[in-house]
């Protein structure tokens, strides 16, 4: 089994290149820091101080990938380099390696070597000084504070800089990646709200044109296929100026400045009469107050979306809105005759039940349709006021039908821009 050494950083290679051959020109030129009569000089030796300067060299080559291991090997090689005569860029070199060792080193490095060179700078100076009363025993202390402290403390300011620098730098990706999530997600919002109001907007129509259009078809009666063809003249021609609004809006460049109320309860009379204009028999009982702007559109748009559903589905007699207003909310219930097995007269998208849910759920409400005793009944509580209890879905959307119901300029009937 081979060991793998770690592959050495190119500009740790370059380092330790230049050093060595630096160090080696020093040698060859006779420079050193000290000379034989030094009584510290304990190996004469001429190329004694090659040993620590290629020892240090090497660790050079480990100061980022192994900067313990670099840093325990130098310290060595320098203690043997102040035996020797000595070579400056030996002393250069190791104050690098104690430099990495802060930087690069694990975090509990960083933090225990500067306060050791600074206890040995410390201890360093005074005990000298303090054994040989004399001053000059305080110059030991100063050599080992540049050697050791210096670049200690150095690193572990370049250390700080660089984790805060990379913390800004994640906390900007993930303000980015949480703007490009809530981006994502109002996008997402927008257009499934778009998709709820062009569905009931068109839907209503669409259904009469078919309904109207097979019984032309069916019925051998002119006075028959005359009232239905004018219906579905009526019914088209509103449908088309609800989408040419719509596109306008979209498009933002049609021109189509014409203004255009959001439905309100007040308009469910109107909306009544045009459903038994298709042949429903609706009746209409309200008895609510003044309610919010985003609870009057998605009640309006509930009746609307149910009453089209009752002229696709439902069987002969009367259906029945009600609205009433109870514990702080508005009650909006449509029930109609309910035929199991009956096929619808107009195909749908099938989408009419979940766009109603999903109104009164972003409204913080309640729905529910189904069959009950041999009729369809289509139930929502819409509360009337915002509480601390409500969700922050809610709280957007209610904020987003307000503005809706506030800009009345370039607006189609219940248009989701």
């Amino acid at each position: 089994m081979t060991l793998a050494l770690p592959r050495p950083h190119r500009d740790d290679l370059r380092i330790a290149v230049g050093g060595l051959l630096g160090g080696m020109l020093l040698w060859l030129l006779g420079i050193h820091p000290r000379v034989p009569s030094d009584p510290l000089v304990l190996w004469h030796a001429s190329w004694a101080p090659l040993v620590p300067l290629v020892a240090t060299a090497a660790c050079e080559l480990l100061r980022r990938v192994r900067p313990r291991i670099a840093l325990v090997v130098g310290t060595l090689a320098l203690t043997l380099d102040t035996v020797t005569l000595g070579n400056v860029v030996t002393i250069v070199m190791y104050t690098d390696l104690m430099y990495a060792a802060v930087l690069y080193g694990s975090p509990a490095s960083a933090r225990r070597i500067p306060w050791t060179t600074g206890m040995l700078t410390v201890v360093g100076g005074v005990v000298p000084a303090a054994l040989w009363r004399d001053p000059q025993g305080l110059l030991i202390g100063v050599g080992i504070g540049v050697v050791a402290l210096a670049p200690a403390a150095t690193g572990w300011v370049v250390r700080n800089h660089r984790d805060a620098a990379e913390a800004a730098r994640l906390r900007a990706e993930q303000t980015a990646l949480l703007a490009e999530m809530d981006r994502t997600q109002a996008v997402t919002a927008e257009r499934a709200r778009m998709a709820r109001e062009l569905h009931d907007m068109v839907a209503n129509h669409l259904s009469a044109i078919a309904i109207h259009s097979t019984a032309a078809l069916s019925l051998d009666d002119p006075q028959t296929s005359r009232d239905a063809l004018s219906v579905i003249r009526e019914n088209s021609v509103e449908g088309l100026a609800e989408m040419r609004r719509l596109i306008g809006i979209l498009r933002d460049s049609s021109g189509d400045l014409e203004p255009a109320a959001t439905p309100t309860l007040d308009g469910l009379a109107a909306l009544v009469k045009s459903a038994c204009a298709n042949g429903l028999d609706v009746r209409l009982e309200a008895g609510h107050g003044r309610v919010p702007a985003p609870v009057e559109l998605a009640a309006y748009r509930i009746v609307q979306e149910s009453l089209t559903n009752a002229l696709k589905h439902a069987a002969p007699g009367p259906v029945l809105v009600t609205l009433r207003q109870a514990d702080g909310a508005l009650r909006v219930e449509v029930s109609s005759p309910y035929r199991p097995g009956d096929t619808p007269r107009a195909p749908g998208s099938g989408s009419g039940l979940t766009g109603m849910r999903e109104r009164a759920t972003l409204l913080g409400g309640g729905f529910t349709a189904g069959p009950e005793a041999g009729r369809w009944a289509v139930r929502a509580t819409l509360p009337l006021a915002e509480t601390a209890a409500e969700t922050a879905a809610a709280a957007a959307a209610a904020a987003a039908a307000a503005t809706e119901g506030t800009k009345t300029t370039a607006r189609s009937e219940g248009d989701p821009s």
